[in-house]
């Protein structure tokens, strides 16, 4: 299992605006990733303020566990099976790693987490001032957003990079704090 402390700022853009911004950054590589959202069915990690997921790229399978720090958030990652992932979309048998043994230490059932919902996103990355930038298109529940992130050693220093930027390609900036996670399964209404 390996962790990672993550700090990024975030901002959702129009569809015009990200294609403003995929043009900038043409020539970098596209590629396809989705993410299964798990939780309890009333959606017990998500009060606790822990967001679980399995990210499937290409032939790989990562099981990650995010949970809040006072800048950025605590991540685990583990390298998981297609028959660990299938095992617990179809049967609901949940992968058996370090972050199981960490979610019961936190007094989680792990019996009663399934997956939720997805969401697959079109992303570009570019190694951008020392960061990474992130342009993503995002597809959930028969909705598309469009998603800009800059993940960078300091929120302040994300923010200002990332509004540096928008100010260049003339995009107002909003930031958001709401994740991917929590607008997949606001857009199920569980």
């Amino acid at each position: 299992m390996s962790n990672a402390i993550e700090i990024e700022a975030k901002a959702l853009v129009s569809a015009e605006e990200y294609k403003k911004l995929a043009k900038a950054f043409r020539g970098y590589p596209r590629y396809v990733q989705t993410n299964h959202y798990i939780d309890t069915e009333d959606r017990y990690l998500a009060q606790e303020g822990i967001a679980l997921r399995i990210r499937e790229k290409g032939q790989a399978y990562e099981l990650t566990l995010k949970t809040p720090l006072s800048e950025g958030l605590l991540e685990k990652n583990a390298t998981i099976t297609y028959t660990q992932f299938a095992e617990l979309r179809d049967f609901g048998e949940f992968p058996k790693t370090d972050i199981t043994r960490f979610l019961i230490q936190l007094d989680i059932d792990v019996t009663k987490l399934k997956i939720l919902t997805s969401l697959t996103t079109e992303r570009i990355d570019v190694d951008f001032k020392g960061g990474l930038l992130s342009l993503d298109r995002n597809t959930y529940s028969g909705k598309t957003d469009y998603e800009i992130e800059f993940e960078y050693n300091s929120l302040i220093g994300a923010k200002k990079i990332m509004k540096d930027l928008f100010d260049e390609n003339g995009i107002e900036v909003h930031f958001s704090e709401q994740t991917k996670v929590h607008r997949a399964m606001a857009a199920i209404g569980k």
